[in-house]
């Protein structure tokens, strides 16, 4: 089994200084949208598929479904100000064998509530809103998984720490290519 790369056990330290509050688990993601212009939005972190392999799920109606067909390439920027801490990681898009992806998107889908399932019950995000559209409020564990249902998965290259507590403010950066040795950095 891989060992974990030494920044996550200070993510995971960070987000229980958080609480119970749900915020700990949202993280935004930058991709460059197919005109290049840069787009970041809010996803919800749906957990580790591997040491450095982040988990999370879209719509893939969605923009930023297509923006990662054109640039696998992203960064992530996780904010947890109780900690007074900002993770950016620089990650690619992972590609998975078909039948392995089939198993962790059924994995996915049955890991929601019945609330979360139901925005994949939504009309396609970004169209021209039609009040008489059905929003559902719940999805039951009997509906199928709608092929929309995306995961995505990133692997992590970078990640830089800032610690936005104390004086000076403490940066730290750890690279896959130097086997996650930590540099620190001004911030």
């Amino acid at each position: 089994m891989e060992s974990l790369p030494p920044w996550r056990p200070l993510l995971r330290a960070a987000q229980q200084r958080e609480g119970r509050s749900p915020s700990c688990r949202w993280l935004q993601l930058a991709t460059i949208a197919t005109d290049g212009t840069p787009r970041v939005r809010t996803l919800v972190f749906r957990g580790w598929s591997g040491p450095a392999v982040l988990d999370l799920l879209t719509d893939g109606r969605s923009a930023k479904a297509s923006e990662l067909q054109n640039s696998a390439d992203v960064e992530i920027c996780w904010l947890l100000p109780r900690a007074r801490s900002q993770f950016r990681l620089r990650a690619k898009r992972a590609d998975h064998a078909a039948a392995e992806l089939q198993r962790q998107r059924q994995q996915h889908w049955h890991n929601l509530t019945s609330s979360g399932r139901a925005l994949w019950g939504w009309p396609e995000p970004g169209r021209a809103f039609e009040p008489e559209a059905p929003f559902p409020r719940e999805l039951d564990e009997s509906t199928p998984m709608p092929s929309h249902f995306n995961l995505l998965s990133f692997c992590v290259s970078q990640v830089e720490l800032l610690e936005l507590g104390g004086h000076p403010h403490r940066r730290r950066r750890w690279l896959e290519t130097t086997t996650w040795s930590e540099e620190s950095l001004n911030p």
